[in-house]
């Protein structure tokens, strides 16, 4: 199964930007789909963006479509969220969760994911 670790978050102010990264290991991650999640507090977890094995295709949640780019260098076995125009709405924890899929699809639906990370603490202050 493969493991998956967050890394990048931090405290910004609002109109900020931030990389978010999530490393796989124990398995190449070009055999899953991905997708980024994030919950704050007394919120349910909400998705974010989602790309497929290839990285061909991408979803976006409406709070998310043109300020943030999901993205995936497989050969480093890595997926990124870039954040820009940060605002005080976005602040939550950020989980990536990844997905053994033989298609070249994305999903947005966080029953599909399999594996989760333990999560990055995004906070935005206004």
């Amino acid at each position: 199964q493969v493991q998956l670790v967050e890394s990048g978050g931090g405290l910004v102010q609002a109109g900020d930007s931030l990389r978010l990264s999530c490393a796989a290991s124990g398995r190449t991650l070009s055999m899953y789909r991905i997708g980024w999640f994030r919950q704050a507090p007394g919120k349910e977890r909400e998705f974010v963006a989602a790309i497929s094995r290839s990285g061909g295709e991408t979803y976006y949640a409406d709070s998310a479509k043109g300020r943030f780019t999901i993205s995936r260098d497989n050969a480093k076995n890595t997926v990124y969220l870039q954040m820009n125009s940060l605002k005080p709405e976005d602040t939550a924890v950020y989980y990536c969760a990844a997905d053994f899929h033989f298609g070249d699809y994305a999903t947005a639906k966080d029953n599909d994911y399999n594996y989760w990370g333990q999560g990055t603490q995004v906070t935005v202050s206004s």
